[in-house]
């Protein structure tokens, strides 16, 4: 006969075993009472000779599939149970909601495979137009010209090119075909005059619809892709605010009133430091507008990103590693302390910016030169440093402005500058779009412009 071990004596005591390990899975009175553990008795490891007279309730209430036993507690073989196996219910219950999820799962799958395969929004705006033209030429046949013609269906076929894909544009087509024909054997509305519209503009939309397809965009989403980056840029052209006691505008105006160009300015302000640069890239109006984006991006990242001395060298290394160059890109680096007025300014093959003495009343150009970027893999430019004092102002522009068939740029500066001359009486805020408006003029040999002015009030 076994000692009553540790439990047991408490148990007689009256008073609650203590259970230093709570078991695993244990609930109800039983389990709260005995910090959710329970003691048992085994003749041997895996076995179950007796247990506490509540728990051996529970235990034949809970259907256990087998039990571990650990942690000894006496000699009595008293070992806290841990309940491993599960009840037949909920294991039936576990088995149906595993069976229920793989069911959802499953039609979940279907659900969404029909719906890319067969409603998409592609197929709904086909089936739409389809239905449309069918009943543009069954009205046709049932009514007379006045009231409805077989040419009405040049509205589906060009809504068509905007909204369908290639392959449902031309089954859209084929349907107007189809119609056109019935049209021709039965109602003899449609005449030569009508077809050969309907044909032109379905034409029009197949060139318009692969033009579409080769973007992956439909409809004006990509026209509103192209407004939303020409407002960036726009953007991004824009001056930063600056302290008190400095003023800036910027103007640029792309090529044939285009709303891309070859020109762009980047800049960034931290209170004290004026970082700009003003680029022009090789050619003009769309055709530059392209590299331009690209390039606009890159290079405002490294503004601030490196030394002011080494920004172009920056902007240099990036084009080089950009593989053979499309265009050379000229550009003007600004850096002006905004306390103390000094500024450096480093030229890669740009025109010369002009400093607004206010004690001479006179403009000068800077004396930084530099070789165009992405042309050679060592940048060889020389800087200038200088200052603006009360009154003064800094003129950065591209050749846009002072470059042109009928003259060479020397003469084009000189040009720029007696026009600037007017700047400083009417106000340079108010005067520069007029200036680059009076200087780009409006032909259709007019390069794209841009302007930037930085000035110091009195």
């Amino acid at each position: 006969m076994t000692e009553p071990g540790p439990a047991a004596t408490a148990r007689s005591a009256g008073t609650s075993p203590q259970v230093t390990r709570p078991a695993e899975g244990i609930s109800g009175p039983v389990g709260d009472r005995l910090h959710h553990g329970e003691l048992v008795r085994g003749s041997g490891p895996g076995h179950v000779a007796g247990t506490h007279g509540r728990v051996q309730r529970d235990l034949h209430s809970r259907h256990f599939r087998h039990v571990t036993f650990h942690d000894r507690v006496g000699p009595g073989h008293f070992r806290v149970l841990r309940r491993t196996g599960t009840v037949p219910g909920k294991m039936v219950g576990k088995v149906g909601h595993q069976l229920w999820s793989a069911v959802t799962t499953a039609t979940g799958r279907q659900r969404a495979r029909i719906t890319s395969q067969l409603l998409t929004r592609n197929r709904r705006v086909a089936a739409g137009l389809a239905l449309l033209t069918v009943a543009i030429g069954v009205g046709a046949l049932k009514t007379t010209a006045e009231y409805l013609s077989p040419g009405v269906m040049i509205l589906p076929v060009l809504a068509g090119g905007l909204l369908l894909w290639p392959r449902a544009l031309r089954i859209l087509f084929g349907l107007v075909a189809v119609m056109l024909a019935i049209d021709w054997l039965y109602g003899k509305k449609a005449g030569l005059s009508i077809v050969a519209a309907i044909v032109a503009t379905a034409v029009f939309s197949d060139v318009l619809a692969r033009y579409r397809a080769k973007l992956g965009l439909q409809g004006l989403r990509g026209d509103r892709m192209l407004i939303e980056l020409r407002d960036r840029i726009r953007a991004q052209g824009r001056m930063p605010e600056l302290p008190d006691g400095w003023r800036a505008i910027s103007v640029l105006r792309p090529a044939g009133g285009s709303s891309f160009g070859g020109d762009f300015l980047v800049s960034s302000c931290d209170g004290k430091v004026l970082d700009l640069a003003l680029v022009d890239v090789a050619g003009k109006g769309i055709e530059a507008g392209t590299r331009a984006l690209l390039l606009s991006g890159a290079f405002g990242g490294l503004l601030g990103s490196v030394p002011h001395t080494e920004y172009l060298q920056a902007c240099n290394a990036y084009l080089q590693r950009g593989g053979p160059p499309e265009g050379f890109v000229t550009a003007l680096h600004l850096t002006l302390d905004l306390v103390t007025g000094d500024y450096l300014i480093s030229s890669a093959g740009h025109p010369p910016a002009a400093q607004f003495e206010s004690g001479t009343g006179r403009w000068r150009l800077t004396s930084a030169r530099g070789v165009v970027l992405g042309v050679v893999p060592e940048l060889r430019s020389t800087p200038e440093r200088g200052s603006l004092r009360h009154g003064d102002a800094l003129m950065l522009y591209t050749d846009g402005l002072v470059e042109g068939r009928s003259r060479d740029i020397d003469a084009g500066i000189d040009r720029l500058l007696g026009a600037a001359d007017r700047l400083v009486t009417s106000g340079f805020d108010t005067g520069a779009p007029d200036l680059v408006q009076t200087m780009q003029g409006g032909g259709p040999n007019s390069d794209d412009c841009a302007l930037a002015i930085i000035w110091r009030s009195h």
